[in-house]
């Protein structure tokens, strides 16, 4: 049992799986349900200052590069014209409330890995961008175990 724990712990580190896979995959292995959405939620918290602090960074570096040059500055870019448009639109805690939307409405590319680094971006402040993505995490986990309990039950 503990390493299944580890399994959806890991499982929810990876960008594109995060808690959404992990979630689904906990109840596939019938562990319980609250001690699984919490692991999962933790488990996709641990990168957020990571990616806050270093992928930016990361990205800057790649700026400069002729083979990954075109790919980063493209994202810095349309990140940095986003959050400006949204920042003269609804302020810091309309930001603040986007992004923990964003991160908590589970479609495929809004998750936590996404939203910290256009957090990052847009220069939200760590403290903002934590507090945001764990409120979109609790509730993206909300949705995904009410969907895969339901779905369990209606396939067997």
């Amino acid at each position: 049992m503990l390493l299944d724990y580890l399994k959806i712990f890991f499982m929810s580190m990876v960008p594109v799986v995060e808690l959404r896979g992990a979630v689904i995959y906990s109840q596939y292995l019938e562990l319980p349900i609250l001690s699984s959405y919490i692991v999962c939620i933790i488990g996709n918290m641990v990168p957020v200052p990571f990616i806050y602090y270093f992928l930016r960074k990361l990205l800057h570096l790649g700026e400069n590069n002729r083979v990954t040059g075109r790919f980063c500055r493209a994202i810095l870019e349309k990140g940095e014209r986003a959050g400006r448009k949204l920042s003269a639109k609804s302020g810091r805690l309309g930001m603040f409330i986007a992004l923990m939307l964003f991160v908590g409405i589970p479609i495929p590319g809004t998750g936590a890995w996404t939203g910290t680094l256009g957090a990052s971006i847009v220069d939200l402040g760590i403290k903002t961008t934590t507090v945001a993505v764990a409120l979109g995490l609790l509730l993206a986990g909300l949705i995904m175990m009410s969907a895969a309990v339901l779905g369990f039950n209606i396939l067997g």
